[in-house]
């Protein structure tokens, strides 16, 4: 069976990127220096070291990214979890938060989820929002999809960045465009 993955609408997609839009989201993060004892710490929170003692199911993807300069890793959790059904964490170290949406340019990428091929897509995916005129307003973001016994052939890998984007409903694939529409008044000078 497969895990939940965080939803979101594609806005815009390029040879290279998409552009997403997500919905706030709940996640569990751990602030560390050490990449390996958040992974830990965030699985033993799903796996019921929390004040309910339930256990979670994994979602997808598992996200790094840099705060205050330091690593912090995230899990997202299942969209059935709101602010108040939400188990505390036992351990101090895993926070509960939430994640404000909003729009992000993103490139996948398969093979191993290392830092040297996380930073090659990461520079592709900044080089290409600088071309195409599209403020980044975050730190770049590490997305993981997979285990790591899933081939790195098989793997879904994705680097993110939040950024400013202008909706241009004319050009999306969209509802909201609507040529034929005719007014029950007419508009005069």
């Amino acid at each position: 069976m497969a895990n939940e993955e965080a939803k979101y609408d594609v806005i815009k997609s390029s040879k290279s990127y998409e552009i997403r839009k997500y919905s706030d989201r709940l996640a569990v993060e751990v602030i560390s220096e050490n990449g390996n004892s958040g992974f830990r710490k965030l699985f033993n929170y799903i796996s019921g070291n929390n004040e309910k003692k339930q256990e979670i199911k994994m979602t997808t993807p598992v996200t790094v990214t840099e705060k205050s300069g330091n690593m912090t890793m995230q899990f997202y959790l299942p969209s059935k979890f709101n602010k108040e059904n939400t188990p505390t964490p036992i351990d101090p170290e895993v926070e509960v938060i939430n994640i404000i949406g909003g729009y992000y340019a993103v490139i996948r990428y398969s093979g191993r989820a290392s830092d040297d091929n996380f930073i090659k897509h990461k520079n592709i995916l900044k080089d290409e929002l600088s071309k195409d005129n599209i403020k980044i307003i975050s730190p770049p973001i590490k997305a993981t999809y997979n285990s790591p016994f899933t081939l790195p052939m098989m793997r879904r890998n994705e680097a993110m960045f939040k950024v400013e984007y202008i909706v241009n409903y004319n050009t999306t694939k969209s509802n909201f465009c609507f040529p034929n529409l005719s007014l029950p008044f007419s508009v005069t000078k």
